[in-house]
């Protein structure tokens, strides 16, 4: 009987002693290592803590299927796990093109050269402006034929027989329980809020849509969420070009926001409008000033979309204003607060800025 010799098989510690090693010696880790240790960390911050800490190379790494700048949803606009902002005055077609895009994205589709990086998905279009048969009317030609939208887009509006509401501290408690409920029975990663202003709870719109901005952000971290919410813009100036600051509640609001863009109308050019974007943490600008998106609204058949022209300056679309037309508003401004209207008021008969009327009257003052 043969005796078989004893095969010695090589000494290996745990990779937890490994790694604990490795990190004692300061040398770098390897892949697996990084994985662990990111494990390791994870397990031992509960829910309950307030923060989350990591060394900041850490940060760096990020799962293979996860782009540093996130996949595009709308070009440059818009990237995949964005709270974006889309902004415009009333009647500029803000509802529109968020039909448009949510439509797009949920085929997979671009729009025009503005690519969409990611597969089919489900979006939830919340609708807070048409009532239905508004909406069937912009989707249906005159010989009654109707759009096809995706079998993905999903059109949501409140439901006005909800007795569920009572159960809730608040109305706004409500809806943000009623969001995530219709984002896990459906899988949307992908919303579209159309708009911010109609779901304030308060007279205090300002401070409602503030609220209502921290709890979205909330969400969105919670589920990896994409959302886009649409907001107003109260009178502005049309001589001066679109920033951040035409935003109703500017300063609150954008601080929740990854990325901003505005719809303008040209005043040289009647039915032109142009998209600009104002914020943008993912990437450059690619649409200031300098180079903004020109787009019509058009009607072909059953579909009412913005048709894309080409892009350009925003300057030449501003409207233009002689020293005679700025020295007859002062002096409209003037007499007007002589009289004992306020800056509001002021503002609103002469379809100008509040800033553009307090600036005239400290300089009349002063």
């Amino acid at each position: 009987m043969s005796i078989k010799p004893t095969v010695e098989l090589p000494f290996e510690r745990p990779p937890e002693i490994e790694l604990i090693r490795s990190l004692a010696r300061g040398v770098k880790l390897t892949a697996k290592q990084r994985k662990l240790l990111q494990q390791q960390e994870e397990q031992a911050i509960t829910g309950d803590e307030a923060f989350i800490i990591k060394k900041a190379d850490d940060w760096l790494y990020l799962p293979p299927d996860q782009n540093p700048a996130g996949d595009m949803l709308f070009g440059d606009l818009w990237f995949k796990g964005e709270l974006c902002i889309l902004f415009a005055d009333t009647n500029a077609g803000k509802s529109i093109l968020a039909v448009q895009l949510g439509d797009a994205i949920s085929r997979g589709e671009g729009l025009g050269d503005m690519p969409v990086q990611q597969q089919p998905q489900p979006v939830l279009y919340f609708d807070f402006e048409l009532s239905a048969a508004q909406f069937a009317k912009r989707y249906t030609g005159p010989d009654g034929q109707m759009h096809r939208f995706s079998p993905n887009f999903y059109r949501v509006i409140i439901n006005p027989a909800a007795s569920r509401e009572r159960k809730f501290a608040s109305y706004h408690d409500y809806l943000i329980n009623s969001f995530e409920n219709i984002i896990v029975s459906t899988g949307s990663r992908t919303i579209i809020i159309d708009n911010i202003t109609a779901l304030r709870s308060s007279t205090e719109s300002t401070a409602a849509a503030v609220k209502l901005m921290r709890s979205l952000n909330h969400i969105k971290n919670h589920w990896g969420l994409s959302i886009l919410v649409l907001a107003h813009t109260p009178k502005r100036n049309p001589a001066r070009p679109i920033t951040r600051n035409d935003l109703q509640g500017s300063k609150m609001l954008m601080n929740f926001a990854d990325s901003a863009f505005a719809i303008g109308e040209s005043q040289s050019s009647p039915g032109l409008r142009y998209l600009k974007q104002v914020k943008q943490r993912s990437s450059g600008m690619a649409f200031s000033a300098g180079m903004v998106k020109f787009c019509r609204i058009v009607k072909q058949g059953s579909l009412l979309h913005f048709a894309f022209e080409g892009q350009g300056s925003e300057t030449p679309h501003l409207q233009t204003q002689t020293s005679r037309q700025r020295k007859a508003t002062d002096e409209q401004i003037h007499q007007l607060h002589a009289e004992g209207h306020s800056v509001r008021q002021i503002a609103g008969r002469l379809n100008c800025a509040q800033t553009t009327v307090f600036r005239v009257i400290k300089r009349v003052s002063s």
